[in-house]
């Protein structure tokens, strides 16, 4: 049976619809609308009639706060949004957590959904405009507000993965429409080059599976192909940037040797490392961390505790997440602290400060001068900057520099950069290269279709239908687990197991664990999943940051 209530914040207290309402009438110019309120609806399945009732009082509302009705509420317009199916809502999870806490038992099923209720003569348009501003297509939908006998789904799973047949002997029009259907970040020469290797190497057809993969490993976000494109020529028109350049080239010398300084590429990536290079061949970094495990910049600092003098670790790490804050901004900016946080946390260090730097249009531009299949600027700034504060209150990490510009070189793209300082005791942080029969143990949350793309996004270009076909990209913050990691890798007793550790970031299990050793096995019918119904190039290429990957020799396993 499917229990249902709504949750609103009394009167007094309900100062988000008030903001929400002032926001509709001026920013989209509804006068006539003369009122706005805000329920959380809470469907549950799997318990009976006196746990439900005590759950209501208990976890879905607090009494003194909000008020409770299970009549649907009435208005001149009502309708509800609810999280499109695949995507992570962190309010039906904790609800669903907290019951199972009270009942000692099985994990009931929860659904919710935001129901508004606008009160007002609105003409059709005018709902309409309501209904485009409050719903973002990436990942939520108008939900039905009748009840459902029940919240059960009924998945397909598949038994096999697709071969891409003829894909060998496709000629240049027919992959270009191929990779068009399947959404690819790499470009017909990238795909021309699989196309011999499957042809010429392996003598079959590839599976959706290893085009998947090799595309999330050769997109921009994990290969960095752009910054590793070779320079062939150069033309500088300004004496600045060109005695700035010479430099550059004086430091391959010194850092290459002259004859390998000639033949080795100039690259972006190689410009922008030359600095750090040269400062190690004089000698001037003795405090670097160097290992074959590098989750983030890490150096050794002395830090005195309780009166003695101990090495510790100290890791610096900073993260654009421009493409998901841009199509979907709560959880796109919850991911860019998500996505720092997890980088030094695979290290085993504790992160203790953050900063962020943004950059957008004006935010005050009218709803008219938005580029058409673009969020407004201003849902924009105010969404995201509420996802990354949500993320960081969540797990306690305090950011102690915010900064946003405002200029229009940022109305085409937004800018969201995190960035944060994590430490560690050197004796608690163990690494070790992987051998045969060590087993590589995944932790913390499970696995879902959200996250699934998030490197090959950022690498492709992108249109009007961006927007409404990339839902799934953006991973869905789950800061409670994350911090749960957080807290487990203080413990030394842990640390020290763990021969070296990987964060699911780009890519998921075939990136996070595929980096951790030369050749290994992955048992995707191993990975636990938010839901059934996951395909196995699901499974192999979606990204979290709160999942671990650690390696740990077979008796310590247990």
């Amino acid at each position: 049976m499917v229990y249902r209530v709504y949750v609103e914040k009394k009167e007094a207290l309900a100062n988000e619809a008030r903001a929400l309402l002032e926001d509709l009438r001026a920013f989209l110019g509804i006068q006539s609308l003369t009122g706005l309120r805000l329920f959380n609806r809470y469907d549950l399945e799997g318990i009976n009639r006196e746990l439900f009732d005590y759950a209501v009082q208990t976890v879905l509302s607090e009494p003194q706060l909000d008020t409770v009705t299970s009549e649907v509420p009435q208005g001149d317009t009502v309708f509800a949004v609810e999280y499109l199916p695949g995507q992570y809502d962190q309010r039906a999870d904790s609800a669903a957590q907290c019951i199972q806490i009270l009942s000692q038992g099985e994990r009931p099923t929860v659904r919710t959904a935001r129901v508004y209720v606008l009160e007002g003569e609105l003409t059709a348009e005018q709902v309409e405009a309501v209904k485009k501003y409050v719903i973002n297509p990436v990942e939520s939908r108008e939900a039905s507000l009748e009840l459902p006998e029940t919240l059960r789904m009924e998945y397909d799973i598949p038994t096999t993965v697709r071969t891409v047949e003829g894909f060998t002997s496709m000629d240049a029009a027919a992959l270009d429409a191929l990779r068009d259907e399947l959404g690819l970040a790499m470009d017909l020469d990238d795909l021309k080059f699989l196309q011999d290797y499957f042809r010429d190497d392996e003598g079959r057809n590839p599976t959706i599976t290893e085009i998947r993969v090799v595309d999330t490993y050769w997109s921009d976000h994990c290969r960095h192909t752009t910054f590793s494109t070779h320079i062939d020529q150069v033309e500088i028109h300004d004496a600045a940037i060109q005695a700035a350049y010479e430099r550059y080239l004086a430091a391959r010398v010194e850092v290459y040797g002259e004859e390998k300084a000639t033949k080795r590429p100039q690259t972006l990536m190689d410009i922008a490392t030359i600095g750090a290079k040269v400062l190690k061949k004089r000698g001037l970094l003795p405090e670097l961390d160097e290992s074959e495990e590098i989750n983030a910049c890490s150096i050794h600092v002395t830090a005195t505790v309780d009166g003695e003098a101990q090495d510790w670790l100290l890791m610096f790490k900073n993260e654009t997440h421009n493409h998901p804050t841009e199509i979907e901004p709560f959880g796109g900016a919850a991911t860019c602290i998500g996505g720092c946080i997890r980088d030094p946390l695979s290290g085993r260090a504790y992160v203790h400060q953050a900063m962020r730097v943004t950059g957008a249009g004006d935010p005050r531009a009218s709803l008219d001068q938005t580029l058409s299949g673009k969020l407004p600027q201003r849902k924009l700034c105010q969404t995201a900057a509420a996802g990354y504060s949500s993320y960081g209150n969540q797990i306690g990490l305090a950011t102690g520099h915010v900064a946003e510009l405002y200029h229009e070189g940022y109305i085409a793209k937004r800018l969201e950069c995190g960035a944060v300082v994590a430490a560690a005791p050197a004796y608690n942080v163990r690494r070790e290269c992987p051998a045969p029969g060590d087993v590589v143990i995944l932790l913390g949350g499970r696995t879902g279709r959200d996250g699934i793309g998030g490197a090959t996004g950022s690498s492709k270009s992108h249109n009007l239908k961006s927007l409404s076909t990339m839902a799934s990209e953006v991973q869905k913050g789950n800061a409670p687990e994350e911090r749960k990691i957080q807290r487990l890798f203080r413990d030394s007793a842990v640390t020290r197991l763990i021969k070296r550790c990987n964060d699911f970031g780009a890519g998921g299990v075939s990136v996070a664990i595929g980096e951790l050793a030369d050749g290994l096995r992955i048992d995707l019918d191993a990975v636990r999943k938010k839901y059934d119904g996951l395909d196995g190039t699901e499974l192999a290429i979606s990204e979290s940051q709160e999942r671990m990957a650690v390696v740990v020799a077979p008796e310590d396993v247990d």
